[in-house]
C-alpha cells in the first residue's frame, strides 16, 4: 500500500467530486473575493468493539496529504542549493557529483525550480482517520449510508438502528464549506462479516487498524501519528461520554 511511484501533477479540468469557484461579495461596505470548492457532504463513525475493547480505525494513502509533505521539502532544498551555489567553486575540486541512481536513495528524485528533491516514502501521505464516506446517494439516509461504509471499509454488519449521531459539523470551511455528521457504533466479533478494506472497483485500498481503549487518549495527542481531526474529537467525545460505562481509563 505504501508503494507509490509514477507521480505526475496535471491541471485538473473536470471532476465528480470537487467544483471549484469564485465569490465576489461586499462585506460591510468592503468588496471581497474568496475560492471555494463544491463537493459532497459526508458521514464519519467512531467505531468501538466491545469484544476487544479497541476502536477501529481506517488507514489508508491521501494523495493530497503526500503532496503537501512532499512541498514542505522543497523549501529546505533550494535553501541549501543556494548555499551550495555560494560554494561551487570550491566544490569543483573537491569531489566530482555522483551520477543519480547510483543509490537506492538517489533514484527516486524530482526537480523543483531547478532544485532536485528526494520523494518522500509513500508512509507520508498515509493518514489514521474514522470509517467515513461521501453523501452521493440521495435515496438512502445518512445513517444507511453510515451502515454501508462500515459493512465496505471495516467488514462490519451494524444495524441502523445501532448508529447514534453525535453532531454534525463544517469540514473544510476555509475550502469546501461542506457538513460531516458523525456517528457511533458498538460493534463485537460477531459482527465482523468481512475483512473491509474498501471497493476496488472505486480504487479504495484501505488498511482496519485497531486502537486499545486504554492507549485511545495518547493515540489522539501523539503528533508524530497522522491522524484527522475527527479522530481526535471522537476520542475526547467517548471518554466524556462513555468511558464511564466501561470504567476502563482512556490514559488522559
Amino acid at each position: 500500500m505504501e508503494q507509490i511511484h509514477d507521480i505526475q501533477v496535471v491541471p485538473c479540468t473536470n471532476s465528480n467530486y470537487l467544483k471549484p469557484f469564485r465569490v465576489h461579495y461586499n462585506q460591510n461596505g468592503t468588496k471581497k473575493s474568496w475560492d471555494f470548492m463544491r463537493t459532497h457532504d459526508s458521514v464519519s463513525v467512531l467505531i468501538f468493539n466491545t469484544t476487544s475493547h479497541c476502536f477501529i480505525l481506517v488507514k489508508q494513502f491521501r494523495p493530497a496529504v503526500y503532496m503537501c509533505e512532499w512541498e514542505r521539502t522543497k523549501e529546505p532544498a533550494v535553501q541549501a542549493a543556494a548555499g551550495e551555489e555560494e560554494g561551487a567553486a570550491a566544490a569543483a575540486t573537491a569531489i566530482p557529483e555522483t551520477p543519480i541512481g547510483e543509490t537506492p536513495q538517489e533514484e527516486a528524485v524530482a526537480t523543483s525550480g531547478g532544485v532536485k528533491t528526494h520523494q518522500p516514502p509513500g508512509s507520508a501521505g498515509m493518514t489514521y482517520e474514522l470509517c467515513a464516506g461521501l453523501v452521493d446517494k440521495a435515496d438512502l439516509l445518512l445513517e444507511e449510508i453510515a451502515r454501508q461504509e462500515v459493512l465496505e471499509e471495516c467488514g462490519y454488519d451494524v444495524p441502523v438502528a445501532k448508529l447514534r449521531r453525535i453532531t454534525s459539523y463544517s469540514s473544510g470551511e476555509g475550502v469546501t464549506g461542506a457538513k460531516q455528521t458523525m456517528f457511533y457504533a458498538e460493534v463485537s466479533d460477531e459482527n465482523r462479516v468481512g475483512e473491509g478494506g474498501g471497493l476496488p472497483q472505486e480504487g479504495e485500498m484501505i488498511e482496519v487498524v485497531k486502537v486499545p481503549l486504554h492507549e485511545a487518549m495518547t493515540f489522539a495527542y501523539d503528533e508524530s501519528i497522522p491522524k484527522t481531526m475527527g479522530v481526535i474529537f471522537s476520542f475526547i467525545w467517548f471518554h466524556n461520554n462513555m468511558s464511564p460505562k466501561y470504567k476502563i481509563s482512556t490514559n488522559v
